[in-house]
């Protein structure tokens, strides 16, 4: 069903632009979200009569769903809790996240048994809420653009109840290669890829994971595949807001949060090797710290004279590998600090408050960033840290990082496995002379930057309506 008042433009994504809380006095209080969709979603302009479906998240969201309250432009999806946990937690964040980035401990998982089968279908049921929504709320031939491995079966179920529209699907995540792809039900790795090539684009972050994308469909669909050949495969790479970044990271409270960090420090003749990261399993954490205590181990001229920042906040803690693996960055981080910690002297100083403005000051002290993720659709904060640096950073990054693709020049790169290799890239960035790092953060940054999030989204919306 066509609408006869739609929206020329969509946007859907698991989460929103905006938030609701329900304060002490029962009142609804808004917050706007950040992100690069919602700045690449600005470029479009106020009056280009975008609409931005959602789901609710939380009690707040869902009150504010049960209240009719809603922001001009965005819908949010009242979803079942049971559904959404499923489909979230149970599919989107325990199975796809884990396929994408190859996470899985073989030998005892996954399972795919009647409890992920019940799962599914809640899956199917959130994509179906969504596409549902699409399609009440589209103009003729509108253009919409569904984000991310939560709704991928979207395009194809949209496809169905709407051929009118140009629908465009992009992935934030890695892309699993058909091997590690094929882990799952042959039925359910089928219809992800069907989803998918219900739309005209797919986009990815680099050509790395679009590759991978196609060699699935090939090795899955077979000749269905070669009849879904209209579907194009885009590679655009998110790059970082220069504008904004350099705007926010000079606000009062980050420069308050770098002289508590100088403290914490201890003084600015101290090297400060800097990470900042959520405690997602994929962004290798605790192989960094071991890299790190290695580093110290090996190389006892830096035994006073380094400081690790380590910002590692909570992610997913409703699931017990999350929390387990949250404690083990904290165990690590308090190990090294006893092994190596004087009285004038803390080699990691560990925050797991999330606290944007912090790790702000954290990107214009580092004189090394360190980002050694197993595997990452892109890492923002890779390209962040060089926009913003204070005095220049010399990037240690994982091969297997998505940033790497724009940054591999002129990073020190390292095999996110590889301890000793790590501790050895640590030293380098740690010795490398000013100049050369200042040369080095110039070039960084210009790449970084290359693709801002609203040229993103331009780029992206142009080649769908042409």
């Amino acid at each position: 069903m066509v609408a006869s008042s739609g929206a020329p433009l969509l946007v859907a994504s698991n989460r929103g632009p905006v938030s609701y809380a329900v304060g002490d006095d029962g009142a609804l209080a808004a917050k706007r979200g950040g992100g690069g969709l919602v700045s690449g979603l600005s470029a479009v302009g106020p009056d280009a009569g975008a609409l931005w479906v959602c789901a609710a998240l939380g009690d707040g969201d869902r009150e504010a769903v049960r209240q009719g309250v809603a922001e001009p432009g965005v819908r949010m999806l009242g979803i079942d809790p049971d559904v959404f946990h499923d489909a979230y937690n149970g599919v989107a964040n325990s199975v796809l996240w884990f396929v994408h980035h190859m996470l899985y401990d073989i030998p005892v998982s996954p399972v795919f048994d009647a409890g992920f089968r019940r799962q599914w279908a809640a899956y199917e049921t959130y994509n179906r809420t969504f596409a549902d929504a699409l399609a009440e709320g589209a103009d003729e031939g509108a253009a919409v653009l569904v984000q991310d491995y939560h709704l991928c079966l979207v395009p194809g179920m949209l496809r169905e109840a709407r051929p009118d529209l140009r629908i465009s699907h992009f992935t934030h995540t890695p892309w699993a290669p058909p091997d590690y792809f094929r882990l799952l039900p042959d039925d359910i790795a089928a219809a992800l890829l069907r989803g998918l090539l219900g739309a005209d684009r797919v986009g990815f972050h680099t050509r790395r994971w679009a590759d991978a994308f196609v060699a699935c469909c090939r090795d899955v669909l077979g000749e269905d595949a070669e009849r879904a050949r209209t579907t194009q495969v885009d590679v655009h790479a998110l790059g970082a807001d220069a504008g904004f970044l350099h705007e926010r990271s000079r606000r009062p409270d980050v420069a308050e949060r770098m002289a508590a960090l100088r403290e914490q420090i201890g003084g600015t003749d101290r090297a400060v090797v800097a990470r900042v990261d959520r405690t997602e399993l994929s962004k290798n954490i605790v192989r960094g710290l071991l890299a790190y205590r290695r580093l110290l181990e090996r190389r006892p001229e830096w035994h006073g004279r380094v400081v690790k920042l380590a910002f590692a906040y909570p992610s997913r803690q409703d699931l017990a590998v999350y929390r387990d693996y949250t404690a083990e960055v904290r165990r690590l981080a308090a190990e090294i600090n006893e092994a190596y910690g004087t009285d004038g002297w803390q080699p990691v100083v560990l925050h797991v408050e999330d606290d944007f403005a912090r790790s702000l000051a954290a990107y214009r002290l580092a004189d090394v960033a360190l980002v050694n993720p197993l595997r990452d659709g892109m890492n923002l904060v890779a390209k962040e840290i060089p926009v913003v640096s204070d005095d220049g950073c010399a990037l240690v990054l994982s091969r297997e990082a998505g940033a790497y693709a724009d940054l591999g020049e002129d990073a020190l790169v390292v095999h996110p496995y590889d301890v000793e290799a790590t501790a050895d890239a640590l030293h380098a960035a740690l010795s490398m002379p000013r100049d050369e790092r200042a040369r080095r953060t110039k070039r960084l940054a210009a790449a970084a930057t290359a693709l801002p999030p609203q040229a993103w989204f331009l780029a992206q919306l142009d080649a769908l309506r042409r």
